[in-house]
């Protein structure tokens, strides 16, 4: 019985094809090393390396840090993909930098690769019911989104509260643009749209504060949170599923002792 619990912890661990297949780089990492306009950082961690992007930590020898994302370059069944990475990055960069004058959005630092860029390191933590939220925060956050709506566009990934950051400043921090949507033009569809996703930033803001801040909402806002528009509703039927498939098919490798290479969520 020793003999085969040692021969059965010496045994080489599986990788999976289907786990490499579902991530944005494919067999590929993140570089080792990123030249900026600030000069040159070294990866420190890949945090999150889904179908669409990889996402990273680096540092620079001085201790500052800098966040690397780079969109999808790897082929699906020998079809070309990277063509979609390219274009998710161009229109995440274009968000960036139609906000580059709102301190609490990161600034740009500079393109990475083909499908690549790297903004700066937010010092704060993902919005959490764990840890505690100031007074205010949600009321400067609600004036972050009116800012944004203002200039003609929608966050859209409010529904994720990882995607708000809690700032060591007690100051809330917007990241990942890269499904947010802009009115462009005079389009009547696009302005359309566009109304009914600022609505949804909304509810997405009101449901986190009803959750984390309840004595700070109001009647007419818990009315808001409380109420699922059609949109709402559209999106879980749409894109629960996915997360529910993928979430199953990366316990089923973990549980059979395959390799899941890191940041595969």
């Amino acid at each position: 019985m020793a003999d085969e619990t040692q021969k059965h912890l010496e045994a080489p661990v599986r990788q999976s094809g289907l786990a490499y297949a579902l991530r944005a780089l494919g067999r590929d990492r993140l570089p080792d090393k990123v030249e900026l306009i600030d000069g040159e950082y070294l990866l420190s961690q890949t945090i999150k390396h889904d179908f669409f992007a990889v996402t990273g930590f680096y540092e620079r020898a001085d201790g500052r840090r800098a966040v690397v994302k780079m969109g999808r370059t790897a082929p699906l069944a020998g079809l070309p993909l990277e063509w979609i990475g390219r274009w998710l990055c161009g229109r995440e960069l274009r968000f960036y930098q139609r906000l580059a004058d709102v301190p609490n959005v990161p600034a740009v630092l500079g393109r990475v690769g083909r499908t690549g860029f790297a903004h700066e390191y937010v010092q704060g933590r993902p919005l959490s019911r764990e840890h505690p939220v100031p007074d205010g925060f949600f009321a400067q956050l609600q004036e972050l989104m009116v800012e944004l709506h203002r200039r003609k566009m929608a966050y859209v990934d409010t529904n994720k509260p990882q995607n708000i950051l809690l700032g060591d400043d007690g100051k809330p921090h917007l990241i990942d643009f890269q499904i947010s949507w802009e009115a462009r033009g005079f389009n009547p569809f696009s302005r359309w749209w566009l109304g009914r996703l600022q609505r949804a930033d909304v509810y997405h803001i009101l449901k986190h504060k009803r959750r984390m801040r309840p004595d700070e909402l109001t009647d007419v806002e818990r009315k808001i949170a409380e109420y699922k528009s059609p949109l709402i509703r559209l999106h879980r039927i749409v894109f629960k599923p996915y997360f529910v498939v993928r979430r199953w098919i990366m316990g089923r490798l973990r549980n059979s002792g395959r390799l899941l290479p890191e940041g595969s969520k």
